[in-house]
């Protein structure tokens, strides 16, 4: 199946709970792969042959749906970044409105605040609830710079089951570096690709943001690249990558002193994201 947001997730889980094999793609991969045999028509007849050639060729990974208690908080938390987004687009208007709509437009952003505070409320009982939640949060919790909100984002978007090692983690938020070099003619500017997952690359902007202020380590890096001429989002992002990069570092040492797995190495490095040491 191609991803598709919310509208493919029910058909996903009625396969998966029936037994069969499902693989989720991203749509850019099927597309490029069409690209590839030069197709020029698009419709459903000719889409459904080239996802079929796509999966006997590539051979995509199973996809294992999420723990109901973490699909249900990544609902919520969804719902909230959504009720945020209509939240802000509404105070703009506020400044700017005629004299008749203020009245209609206060109501609204008091009603959005009222719903934003339960269902915060709500996300914060769902995690406290599930054993293995409240844990990663408690976990989180001891990071300087990491609010509730950013905690709910983490664990409703963050399967940390499914990462081997720091680099895949980075690699689904978003924050590899991405090169366009060709020859001595195409020199770009080196960026990070944001192919990933955008809530999350949000959400971890501001606590880095703390910690190129507040973290040593961080912020002799950040003030670095600011005296080099890199304005401030690239060197927060940089930042951002950093911290990844030092606890991968560390990766295979913690596996040999203390006898860990992959998977629990990279949900510690991922807790000590913003800590200076072990």
């Amino acid at each position: 199946m191609e991803a598709t947001g919310s509208y493919g997730d029910e058909l996903a889980m009625y396969l998966h709970d029936a037994g069969h094999t499902v693989s989720i793609v991203n749509p850019a991969r099927i597309k490029g792969f069409a690209q590839s045999e030069l197709i020029r028509t698009k419709n459903d007849i000719v889409d459904a042959g080239v996802i079929a050639r796509f999966c006997l060729a590539m051979q995509p990974g199973p996809w294992t749906p999420l723990p109901p208690a973490t699909r249900e908080s990544q609902a919520v938390v969804r719902r909230i970044d959504a009720l945020i987004g209509m939240h802000t687009r509404e105070s703009n208007r506020l400044d700017v409105a005629h004299k008749l709509v203020k009245p209609s437009i206060k109501k609204h952003l008091a009603c959005l605040d009222s719903e934003i505070m339960k269902l915060k409320a709500q996300v914060r009982f769902g995690i406290d609830s599930d054993p293995d939640l409240k844990n990663k949060k408690e976990l989180l919790t001891s990071i300087p710079g990491i609010g509730d909100a950013t905690i709910g984002m983490i664990l409703a978007e963050l399967d940390f089951q499914k990462f081997e090692s720091v680099k895949e983690v980075v690699a689904f938020i978003g924050l590899a570096p991405k090169e366009k070099i060709s020859g001595a003619s195409v020199k770009g500017k080196p960026r990070i690709c944001k192919i990933g997952n955008a809530r999350l690359r949000k959400s971890f902007y501001m606590p880095a943001l703390v910690a190129t202020r507040f973290n040593p380590i961080v912020a002799n890096f950040y003030r670095r690249l600011k005296e080099s001429g890199k304005n401030g989002k690239v060197a927060v992002c940089a930042a951002m990558l950093r911290r990844f990069k030092d606890r991968e570092a560390l990766q295979p040492r913690l596996r040999d002193k203390f006898g860990l797995t992959a998977k629990t190495v990279s949900t510690l490095l991922l807790k000590n994201y913003f800590s200076l040491s072990f």
